[in-house]
């Protein structure tokens, strides 16, 4: 619509009969038919709106979070009304107790009382889309529309390693390992979920340092917010898991972080907001709106001057129920290890935005990484064809949409990040996967 005929139609808007949009019904027909209702749209309808056409088919939805900082993005869209400002005022962020129940939920469906999608561990797609950890194997169909957050993950180890100050090289419990089960002793290393991140980066560490995760030790599931409970009673000797349980555990003096997992991988991707593919595909203008509203508290999230009131926000007691002072550190990159080591202002702070979004946009070839190291563990077999599952399952072109729309500048438009280096060196190109499979030494697959 050109800018005369807007004009035109605010300034005889002023004249008498029925009006539309602040319009008058006799003005309105003066316009020419599309122009006329276009003008009339855009004084009814929000900005927010307005953007997407129509507007979003539904008012909202229920999204899912677990107690995690990397679940901010959704408190914070919610919390500033962003979802309100796109036309959804009627989105539910609801908390969920584990990543099992999270599953559980998503299988339901919002229309029966569970969730249409989340914060989710980013594996979790692949796996849920597959049916690999669905009950009965039943596949429910997922979409990965962005990354919520790079870093800020971490390991962290039982006070009863503590002379052995363990950071990057896990190889300084291999020794210890063997003793203590030589002793008659239990070995176990909590993760998250079965195939998820927090297990991934486990296996990868425990792995690097030639400790078998799968014959060495033994791997449980532990919902985030009971880790540090089950340190604390020893049921544990290591754990994965998301801030702020490291900087709790360090806090009250149980353990101690040997590293972040962006020490193991820097910059590497964790969360995502996932969706189930029938609420997208129904839903083309609700699914932008969801997306844009997320994106925008991504861009606020990741300003340092916003870090101080985003962990009071998400420490209130409806979200985390967690002390600020436990959440707001490692937020600024200021990582307490425990063991009496901390550093200060470190690039190791989550990332929710990144330059041009570069943090959220679901990179095709991350996801190739987190299938690929599912072969490697045995959740997939090594016939899966791992391009297929990736182009099935992630919806960059949802996220380039809403960017551009957001007007996001030097926004990413490729599939690739390129090819990844981990902390002890061994590399991953997406382009050959299966050659990376080849190269390791500890995993499942021949």
């Amino acid at each position: 619509m050109s800018e005369t005929i807007e004009t035109k139609a605010k300034a005889k808007a002023k004249a008498g009969g029925t009006r539309i949009g602040g319009i008058g019904r006799r003005q309105l027909l003066q316009l020419s038919g599309a122009a006329a209702l276009l003008a009339a749209a855009r004084l009814a309808l929000p900005s927010g709106a307005f953007a997407q056409g129509a507007g979003p088919e539904v008012k909202g939805t229920r999204l899912g979070y677990i107690a995690l900082t990397d679940a901010a993005p959704l408190v914070i869209a919610k919390e500033k009304g962003l979802f309100a400002k796109y036309g959804l005022p009627d989105m539910d962020i609801a908390k969920q107790a584990s990543w099992g129940a999270t599953r559980d939920n998503m299988a339901l469906g919002f229309k029966a009382n569970g969730i249409d999608g989340g914060h989710i561990l980013r594996p979790k797609t692949h796996l849920y889309a597959t049916g690999k950890v669905m009950q009965n194997g039943q596949k429910l169909p997922m979409y990965t529309l962005l990354n919520l957050n790079e870093d800020s993950q971490g390991i962290s180890v039982s006070n009863e390693y503590k002379d052995l100050d363990v950071r990057k090289d896990a190889s300084a419990l291999k020794q210890a390992f063997e003793r203590k089960r030589a002793a008659g002793k239990e070995l176990t290393a909590a993760m998250t979920f079965p195939g998820g991140t927090h297990d991934l980066w486990l296996r990868y560490w425990l792995a690097a340092g030639g400790i078998d995760p799968d014959s060495d030790i033994k791997l449980i599931t532990v919902p985030p917010p009971q880790m540090v409970a089950n340190m604390k009673v020893g049921a544990m000797d290591c754990f994965c898991v998301g801030d702020p349980w490291h900087e709790q555990l360090v806090n009250q003096k149980i353990g101690y972080t040997a590293l972040t997992t962006g020490e193991l991988w820097f910059r590497h991707p964790e969360k995502i907001l996932g969706m189930r593919a029938d609420f997208v595909d129904a839903n083309p203008r609700a699914t932008q709106a969801i997306l844009m509203a997320v994106m925008e508290a991504q861009i606020w999230a990741e300003k340092l001057e916003n870090k101080q009131e985003l962990a009071e926000i998400v420490g209130r007691r409806q979200w985390f129920n967690v002390p600020v002072a436990d959440i707001v550190g490692r937020l600024r990159g200021d990582i307490n290890y425990g063991n009496g080591r901390e550093a200060k202002g470190t690039n190791l702070l989550m990332k929710f935005w990144g330059e041009g979004g570069s943090a959220s946009y679901p990179w095709k070839s991350l996801d190739t990484w987190f299938v690929a190291e599912n072969i490697r563990w045995g959740k997939f077999e090594p016939t899966l064809d791992i391009k297929a599952l990736v182009d099935q399952t992630n919806r960059a072109d949802l996220w380039r949409e809403a960017a551009k729309t957001l007007g996001v500048a030097g926004a990413p438009t490729g599939d690739s990040r390129g090819v990844e280096t981990f902390f002890d060196g061994v590399k991953f190109d997406p382009a050959a996967p299966l050659d990376y499979l080849k190269a390791l030494k500890i995993k499942r697959v021949a």
